[in-house]
């Protein structure tokens, strides 16, 4: 229980990851405050899923990390804060950049504002693997240079180095945590697992319906994840203002994922490759494999579940959410 008792603040909570974090850190014990982005539909996001004694337990808020004064008030009394809000998906940063900026950066600044001011004991900044861009050297330690190849990551590097900043500048004790590519329950279907899934268990769809086939991606199970965050939340001896890769350490490309899904779900379904689903050409990350040595030396952190392992819960989630009346229409997998 390490963190029982501990006044701990999650932003971007209703999300993917973040609500697998809220998870965890109730488990352990902390008394956690968690951030919804405010929304007309009376909705917490994905904390709405969550078991009704692990809700119980959590302070739900809905705001927005781009109001500073918000931010100010929201950090007040807190000891740690994960901040995990965050606009993510590739596409759409390609149509609209600015808001990316705002949310990214811009989010990222009140947070940390809002921390230096209230003298919080850790902030851990999430960062993305996305940052390096196409794979230089592989596995990819936090030393590889930084590439700005879409959008999203060109925001996701400005927030990096806000936080860098704010360690060297006003010695916040800061920490970003750079999470390679996480998958499992509760994935938005613009990640590749989780659309790949919902269309090899979806019988509307004839076929399955993906981009380039040949990246190479190092998939993490999001409850590794998720400890990754807290094994870095009370960890001694981290080096503020600097980054701590998270990822398994092993690649595979997008077809043998498939491949892989299709044997752990016995599907057959053929696999159409489609131009509209690709990103623009300078802009697609060919490799991102992970060198976490930083990470594991400083936290004793490591990856738990391989990821034949983590499909197959994964699999299983989504056809507990398909029996319940999720399913679609085939024309809703045209792009």
């Amino acid at each position: 229980m390490r963190y029982q008792g501990r006044r701990v603040v999650v932003t971007g909570a209703d999300g993917f990851i973040g609500s697998h974090v809220v998870e965890a850190l109730v488990a352990e014990g902390a008394d956690v405050t968690a951030l919804a982005l405010y929304n007309a539909f009376d909705s917490h996001g994905w904390l709405d899923d969550l078991a009704p004694d692990v809700r119980a337990k959590v302070k739900l808020v809905r705001g927005d990390v781009r109001d500073g004064g918000f931010m100010m008030r929201l950090l007040a009394g807190q000891e740690v804060c994960f901040h995990l809000a965050a606009l993510i998906a590739i596409p759409y940063s390609y149509d609209a950049p600015q808001s990316y900026v705002a949310t990214n950066v811009q989010g990222t600044l009140n947070v940390l504002e809002a921390a230096r001011a209230h003298g919080l004991a850790r902030v851990v900044h999430t960062s993305t693997s996305e940052v390096y861009g196409t794979a230089q050297t592989e596995p990819m330690d936090e030393t590889h240079p930084l590439q700005g190849q879409s959008p999203y990551s060109a925001s996701k590097i400005g927030a990096d180095m806000m936080a860098e900043a704010y360690a060297r500048s006003f010695e916040l004790p800061v920490v970003t945590l750079r999470p390679f590519n996480t998958f499992g329950p509760r994935q938005s279907e613009r990640a590749v697992i989780a659309s790949t899934i919902r269309q090899i268990l979806d019988p509307a769809c004839e076929a399955i319906r993906l981009g380039d086939l040949s990246p190479r991606r190092d998939f993490t199970f999001v409850t590794d994840t998720a400890e990754a965050f807290l094994a870095v939340g009370l960890a001694d001896g981290l080096q503020f203002g600097s980054a701590y890769n998270g990822g398994t350490g092993r690649a595979v490309t997008i077809g043998q994922l498939v491949e892989t899904l299709q044997r752990v779900t016995g599907s057959n379904k053929p696999i159409q490759s489609e131009a509209a689903r690709m990103r623009p050409a300078g802009s697609e990350v060919r490799a991102l494999l992970a060198d976490h040595a930083r990470l594991t030396a400083a936290t004793g952190w490591a990856p738990k579940l391989s990821l034949e392992d983590g499909l197959a819960s994964t699999v299983a989630w989504w056809r507990g959410r398909l029996s319940g009346g999720r399913a679609r229409s085939a024309t809703d997998y045209v792009v």
